[in-house]
């Protein structure tokens, strides 16, 4: 892992404003930003740990833990907001048994909050690995996670 961060970090280390370049690199590549990896980006980059570790808990968007197998994605802009959204987010909680930034306990389900898919039209959103769907219901999210839960 230590070999893959720094050939990452030697990627983006002479570009502008690197650091973010960086840990996104290697969330794209293990799927989080594994503790290890601060100690190396600081060092990669002449800054200090706690330079790296603000930015990497300060965006909601950098894991801190290995993701689950399947990522749900719930839109949380204005236009899902108006079309109650957050009737399908509690659903989604209550269904899932976790919050936002968490992940099942058998590791199959991880649930993200997004601030726009770019689906207004068909609020409220939501992506599962990638896949965007548009006006979800409480019936159509527990079709959508079964479909992934057979596809295991």
């Amino acid at each position: 892992m230590n070999h893959q961060i720094n050939n990452i970090i030697e990627q983006f280390r002479r570009q502008p404003g690197p650091l973010l370049l960086v840990l996104h690199a290697i969330q794209h590549e293990f799927g989080y930003i594994p503790a290890a990896a601060v100690p190396l980006v600081a060092e990669g980059l002449n800054l200090s740990r706690a330079e790296v570790y603000g930015v990497v808990t300060f965006y909601h968007y950098f894991r801190h833990s290995p993701p689950g197998r399947h990522i749900v994605q719930l839109c949380r802009a204005e236009a899902c907001q108006s079309m109650h959204a957050e009737q399908l987010e509690a659903h989604a909680k209550q269904k899932l048994g976790i919050g936002f930034h968490e992940t099942t306990a058998d590791g199959q389900f991880s649930l993200e909050p997004v601030y726009c898919l770019g689906n207004c039209a068909c609020s409220p959103a939501m992506m599962i690995d990638g896949d965007l769907y548009g006006r979800v219901s409480v019936t159509r999210f527990d079709e959508l996670l079964a479909q992934r839960e057979q596809d295991a």
